[in-house]
Formats: structure tokens, C-alpha cells, sequence
């Protein structure tokens, strides 16, 4: 059975404490611009939290807290002065350590990398930084954002603040641990195979994997370029809006980004979805074994829309069932050209989960990338028809089920971790995760809520909708 009792029922729920870290974005951001809240103040909760927590949780494999300070006090400084830079003005955040920082190590979770100081940020980073976010550090990930956490890894694994023998989702599972346990208010994420939207998932926290090229990946460390999206992770769906907001653009420094203006993402939160109609991949979601509390829950979600005036109606995408050995192919095929010279040279620095993952990859032919490939197009042309044809969003569960133990993941690192999130990482459509509920035992359920090409404002549009609703976003960890 789900949790139904509520937001309420466990854990910590303290919107209006005097603790900021429990925060929004948005609330803090009224506090900060109004005086009643300085950055300094903001800044100093967040990284006592990261002193108090972060032993247990391993979200962080550096931080930088005296870089911070000094921009939470220059911050400070430019808001009196009457110099406010927006809603992320002095707001705590972090960053995956795959993303490239000037001056702060960029290990990717790799020995190989583990000395590695870039001398220039990533677009992402500089335009958060621009918008007046304060990066606390950088988070822990699976090792090149592929590998799975084993014996011989150079840095610890993050953990699931909700329990800590479970694991936090993959690959960005330290900015999904930090955001959840409040060690930050939002953080950075890659998703190439579902990467931001799995944390998100398991952590009741809210991801976005934007439409492809909506956020520059120039100084990323790639997985597979054809498929890697950056994106944000937050606690709610219009603090996310806010940070893709800050994030988005395109980038003449990547060549896939898309040469278009940035619409206001925020422009719909708080629109009624009365009327919209929903697609629901039943086939799909019936072809893959999904445990009685994901199916409760989504039932649930299914109820809360209706009530909400939505309309729902059985979609069956082309293609869809095989979606996620397509997108496998084409990121093993594409990872292996780019990691093949460090497989060859450097073995002993990289782990041994990691060069398991590519153990296949050199007997993947090109045919097979191509027929992977032609997979992938057929998707999205029949996912982009569905949308043409008058249906706003698509809802799924986010995972068939709650998180592993670290002790599944220790002893199956290779395995399937989610069926349900690589479909848009292949047709590069948004979508959304936030959190749809909780199992008996306090571990969190995910929703997904995808939306036609560049249309996240739709996406968040749904997702606040349920999201306020349901009042899952109101229920922390209990640490």
C-alpha cells in the first residue's frame, strides 16, 4: 500500500520555521530582497547543515565554503545597494561534479580526474553565477556518469537522505541527496539516460531534463553528446522553473544548442489544468512490472488530476517498449569512443564497475548504432504527433519502484534502474519528475510529466498543478 496520510505523516514539514534551510527558493528569494533575510545568513545555514549532514549522506566530494561566504557577502553588499539580480540572488546551490568550475576540482567521481582543477567554467555554471547563485561545491555522481558505486571508488557514495541504506538514484545522486536533506536549495544535473529525473524520483525532489539544447553543455564532460541534457533540481516545481530560467540559452560554444529566444517558464505555474488532456502510456506502463504502492500512487495522481478537471486519455507511442535498450546502445556506443583511449591507457584509475559497463561496447557495430538511432527517430516522431494532436502532456510513474538498498546496487551494479525516464532522454522532449507519494516505509515515489518540444512552461504547468494539490513538496526527510 501507499502512504496515504498526507504530507504530514513523518518526516519534517517546516515551510514557515525559522530554519531557512527549509526554504524555497521562491520564499527565500522574497526574504532576500526585502531585508529580512541576508545571504550571509542563508549561506551559513546551508553550510552548517553540510557540516552536520553531509558525514552521513556523501553528497558533496568538495565544498567550497569560503568561496562561498565571500560571494554571500558580496551578495549581501549588491542587494543593499539596490543592485538585485533576481530570484537566485543569494541563493545556495551546487553543482554536479561532472560540470566544469575554474579554480574547483572536476573529479566526475573519477580517480582519473581526481587532481583535475579546470581554468574556466561551464556555460551553466557562469550564467547561474551571473544570476547571482552561490555554489556551495560540487556533488557526488556515478564515475563519468555511467559507472555504478563499487569498492575501489576514489570517493564515498551519496545516500538517500530519506534512508540511508537506500540508494539516491543515478548518476547525479549527490545534487539529488543535498537538495532533498536541504544542504542546498537547488543544484545542477546531467541527464543523458534519465540522470536528473531518477534522483528527483527516489528523493522527492523536482527535476527537469529540458528539452534537448535548451541548456548549453560546453564545458560538461560528455557521456553521449547526441543525448546529454543539463538541467535543474529543486524542491518545488516553480523554484525549478526559476533556476532553468537562470540556466537556459542558447550557446554558440555548443553546437547543439538551439538558436532560439527563452520563453518565460514561469508563465503558466498557477494556470488551471481544467480541460487539458493528459496521455497515459497504459500499454507501456502495463509491459513493465511496477510494485502495488507505484501503481497506487499513481492512481492516485490519476484521481487528482480528474478532480482537477484534467482530462486523461491512453496513449501508445511507437517504439516505446524498446526505448530503453535504443538509448543504452547509442550512450554505450558513444561513451566508448570517448572514453576508449583513457579504457586503454589508464584502467587502474577508473573503477571496476565503470570499465564493466563497456565491456560489450566494442563489438556494438555501426549498423547497430544506426538501426539504435533509427529506433530513436521513429520515437520521437510518434511521441511529437501525439502532442500535435491536442495532448498537452504525457504522465507516467517516474520508476517502477521505490530505491534499491545500497546493498542491491553494491551486489547488481550493471542493472536496469529505471524503464520509464530514458524514452525522453531519446526523443529530447521535456519532462519533469516530482514527487507523487511515499510507501509504508517513508521512501519516496516519483511522478513524470513530459511536454512537446520546448514547451517546459506546459510541463511545469501540470506538475504545479498536482504539485500544490497533493502538498508532497511540503514533506522533508526526517533528518
Amino acid at each position: 500500500m501507499v502512504s496515504r496520510a498526507g504530507p504530514r505523516a513523518g518526516g519534517r514539514v517546516s515551510q514557515m520555521s525559522e530554519d531557512p534551510t527549509s526554504l524555497t527558493i521562491t520564499a527565500a528569494a522574497e526574504r532576500l530582497r526585502a531585508g529580512a533575510l541576508s545571504p550571509v545568513q542563508l549561506v551559513e545555514a546551508h553550510l552548517a547543515r553540510i557540516e552536520r549532514l553531509d558525514p552521513r549522506l556523501h553528497a558533496f566530494i568538495t565544498v567550497t565554503a569560503e568561496a562561498a561566504r565571500a560571494a554571500a557577502i558580496e551578495a549581501e553588499a549588491e542587494i543593499a545597494g539596490g543592485r538585485w539580480r533576481g530570484p537566485l540572488h543569494g541563493i545556495p546551490i551546487a553543482h554536479k561534479d561532472i560540470i566544469e568550475t575554474a579554480g574547483v576540482r572536476t573529479t566526475a567521481h573519477s580517480a582519473l580526474l581526481a587532481g583535475n582543477v579546470p581554468q574556466h567554467d561551464a556555460t551553466v555554471v557562469a550564467r547561474l553565477a551571473a544570476a547571482g547563485a552561490i555554489s556551495l561545491g560540487k556533488t557526488a555522481l556515478h564515475e563519468f556518469a555511467i559507472g555504478s558505486p563499487g569498492d575501489d571508488e576514489p570517493f564515498p557514495a551519496a545516500r538517500n537522505p530519506w534512508n540511508t541504506e537506500h540508494m539516491p538514484g543515478s548518476s547525479s545522486t549527490g545534487s539529488g541527496a543535498a537538495v532533498a536533506a536541504g544542504l542546498v536549495m537547488g543544484a545542477t544535473g546531467t541527464d543523458t539516460g534519465g540522470s536528473v529525473r531518477h534522483p528527483c524520483a527516489v528523493c522527492a525532489t523536482v527535476g527537469m531534463k529540458p528539452t534537448f539544447g535548451r541548456v548549453s553543455c560546453s564545458g560538461v564532460i560528455p557521456l553521449a553528446q547526441s543525448m546529454d541534457h543539463v538541467g535543474p533540481m529543486t524542491r518545488t516545481v516553480a523554484d525549478n522553473a526559476l533556476m532553468l530560467q537562470a540556466m537556459a540559452g542558447h550557446d554558440p560554444a555548443d553546437p547543439r544548442s538551439l538558436d532560439q529566444p527563452v520563453p518565460d517558464f514561469s508563465s503558466l505555474i498557477g494556470q488551471p489544468v481544467a480541460g487539458v488532456r493528459l496521455g497515459v502510456p497504459r500499454r507501456f506502463m502495463e509491459s513493465i512490472e511496477h510494485t502495488p504502492e507505484t501503481l497506487a500512487a499513481f492512481a492516485d495522481v490519476e484521481r487528482t488530476l480528474r478532480d482537477l478537471g484534467a482530462e486523461l486519455v491512453d496513449v501508445d507511442p511507437d517504439g516505446l517498449t524498446q526505448s530503453h535498450d535504443a538509448g543504452t546502445l547509442i550512450i554505450t556506443y558513444e561513451a566508448y569512443r570517448y572514453h576508449k583511449e583513457s579504457l586503454a591507457r589508464h584502467p587502474g584509475k577508473l573503477g571496476a564497475n565503470f570499465r564493466a559497463r563497456f565491456a560489450k561496447a566494442p563489438a556494438i557495430t555501426a549498423e547497430a548504432y544506426q538501426a539504435a538511432n533509427l529506433a530513436k527517430a521513429r520515437l520521437t516522431r510518434s511521441v511529437s504527433e501525439i502532442f500535435a494532436s491536442g495532448i498537452a502532456g504525457i504522465v507516467n510513474p517516474a520508476r517502477e519502484r521505490p530505491a534499491q538498498t545500497m546493498a542491491e546496487l553494491y551486489a547488481d551494479p550493471l542493472g536496469k534502474r529505471s524503464l520509464a525516464l530514458r524514452m525522453y532522454s531519446l526523443t529530447g522532449h521535456p519532462a519533469v519528475v516530482l514527487p507523487m507519494g511515499f510507501t509504508l516505509e517513508g521512501l519516496p515515489l516519483g511522478l513524470q510529466v513530459a511536454a512537446a518540444s520546448a514547451r517546459e512552461d506546459v510541463a511545469y504547468q501540470i506538475a504545479h498543478a498536482y504539485e500544490q494539490a497533493a502538498g508532497w513538496w511540503q514533506r522533508h526527510p526526517p533528518l
